[in-house]
């Protein structure tokens, strides 16, 4: 037999429910903007594979771990998560600009 649910646990459902509508949405604004950061990205591999350019620049990836790191403190996100995150993104980056220098 089921029991029957109390208004609190109906409640705590709906709450859950819509929890989980808010983390499907921003799921997909994620992937999205991922795509589009990799659009630019992709077009900057290009540009630096024309011009012989490196496809890594260290400094500009330091400044851009440190720039995230502070808005991870603002927006009260764990700095070490985003910069494991961006880290994460930036090899990806790289990994796609050698592939264009091939």
């Amino acid at each position: 037999m089921i029991p029957a649910m109390t208004d609190a646990t109906i409640r705590a459902a709906e709450i859950l429910k819509e929890h989980r509508e808010s983390i499907d949405r921003l799921d997909a604004i994620l992937v999205y903007t991922l795509a589009e950061r990799f659009k630019h990205t992709q077009a900057v591999g290009r540009l630096k594979a024309a011009h012989d350019l490196p496809p890594s620049d260290p400094k500009r990836e330091e400044r851009q771990i440190e720039r995230l790191e502070r808005l991870a403190k603002e927006a009260d996100l764990d700095p070490e998560f985003a910069k494991k995150f961006l880290n994460f993104i930036i090899s990806e980056v790289i990994r796609h600009h050698e592939k264009l220098q091939k």
